[in-house]
């Protein structure tokens, strides 16, 4: 029996924090990863920011509701890492391949071309959400399965 293909390939780790302010210093100094944008989702009760780290994207989350999911994520487990995220082509399929296999594959949104996307359940990955997403990544990096198929750039060869 042969392995199968990897799912994906990392785009990004989510940072759970109690203040992106408080945060930011130690990741922009210490580390030299520039800030990029911050950004509001008050339907999620969270904000990010999005920090390039030679091309690689750390994602800082505060909670802006108590109530949320981000909030009690911190309550119970405390700053750290909350999520990584895996860059994920043809992902409805995989969705699909997952559930199958008896994973448990969480808010799964494949209607919205701009935002498509799921996450697996720490109960399935030992602990760890893996969000999987098929659309552009936070730094509006190309997928990679679209970099890698891009055509050679001609030759001056005659």
């Amino acid at each position: 029996m042969t392995d199968p293909a990897p799912i994906g390939r990392l785009d990004h780790i989510g940072i759970a924090v109690h203040s992106i302010d408080k945060a930011l210093p130690f990741f922009t100094q210490a580390l030299g990863a520039k800030l990029r944008q911050t950004v509001e989702r008050p339907d999620g009760g969270f904000r990010l920011a999005i920090l390039d780290l030679h091309e690689f994207c750390i994602e800082l989350l505060e909670p802006t509701n108590e109530n949320g999911f981000l909030a009690k994520h911190l309550a119970q487990r405390g700053e750290g890492v909350h999520h990584i995220t895996l860059q994920t082509p043809d992902l409805a399929h995989k969705a699909e391949a997952l559930e199958a296999a008896g994973i448990r594959v969480v808010d799964k949104e494949f209607d919205d071309p701009g935002n498509i996307g799921a996450f697996i359940s720490p109960r399935s990955a030992h602990g760890v959400l893996i969000q999987l997403g098929q659309t552009l990544g936070p730094l509006n990096n190309q997928p990679y399965w679209e970099r890698e198929a891009a055509p050679e750039s001609p030759t001056d060869a005659d």
